[in-house]
This record gives C-alpha cells, sequence and structure tokens, in this order.
C-alpha cells in the first residue's frame, strides 16, 4: 500500500504523541466531613440586658389608646360585641379576635369570657 500525500499530513507525528503525561494527578487526602472545632475566645459575651419592670397600669394600656377603648368597651356590665368592638377601632374582626386571645388573654393575663346571646350574637367580656 502505498501512502498518499494526503495520509502523512493527517498523521500525528511522534514528538507530540510522545509528549503526552502518563501519570494522572492525585488528589489529596480526603478529611472527614465535620464542622471544625470551636475557637476559644478571649473574652466571653455578657447577657442581654433586660428592661426595668417598673409598675403598669391596671389596665395595660395607654390612655386613649385603641387598646384602652376596647378594655373600656369589655368591662361593660354586658361586654361588648364584635361589631362594637369592631367601630370602636376600625379594625377587621380576625384582628380583635386575635388581640383578645393574645394580647388581653396571654398578655394582660385576663380572663376573656365569650358567651353567645339567644339571637345568636357573640359577646365579649373581662371576668373580674
Amino acid at each position: 500500500m502505498t501512502s498518499t500525500p494526503e495520509q502523512t499530513e493527517t498523521a500525528q507525528p511522534a514528538e507530540i504523541v510522545a509528549a503526552k503525561p502518563t501519570k494522572k494527578a492525585t488528589p489529596g487526602a480526603r478529611r472527614a466531613n465535620v464542622a471544625p472545632k470551636e475557637r476559644k475566645s478571649g473574652k466571653k459575651a455578657s447577657p442581654a440586658k433586660k428592661a426595668p419592670t417598673g409598675a403598669k397600669k391596671a389596665t395595660g394600656a395607654r390612655d386613649g389608646s385603641k387598646a384602652a377603648k376596647i378594655l373600656d368597651l369589655l368591662k361593660r356590665p354586658g361586654g361588648a360585641s364584635p361589631k362594637e368592638l369592631m367601630k370602636a377601632t376600625g379594625w377587621q374582626p380576625h384582628s380583635i379576635r386575635g388581640f383578645l386571645s393574645g394580647t388581653v388573654g396571654k398578655k394582660m393575663k385576663l380572663t376573656v369570657v365569650s358567651t353567645k346571646g339567644e339571637d345568636g350574637e357573640r359577646n365579649y367580656a373581662i371576668k373580674a
């Protein structure tokens, strides 16, 4: 078989083939997948400052606030309906219920009594 000039041009020279590396790079040793050890700091953090515990008012709300308005309505002998509370504050029903449960019931530690009248209207009052 005779070689044509085209075949000799496409063949790779021996110099290029010999220049390829024969060994692959070896990766370094793997470490355990663990969080690094904490360093000891020279200075410890001081505990957070707490707000002074002053004497709170019996109502627990500022005068003229919406919370004070709600508490005044709830202290009436018959209590207050959600519609009255919504009209006094401009809040939506879910906000009234959340305020009664979270702020009045849990934060102020007042007992809120819910009664349903014969007409199906619900009233809320603070148990004295």
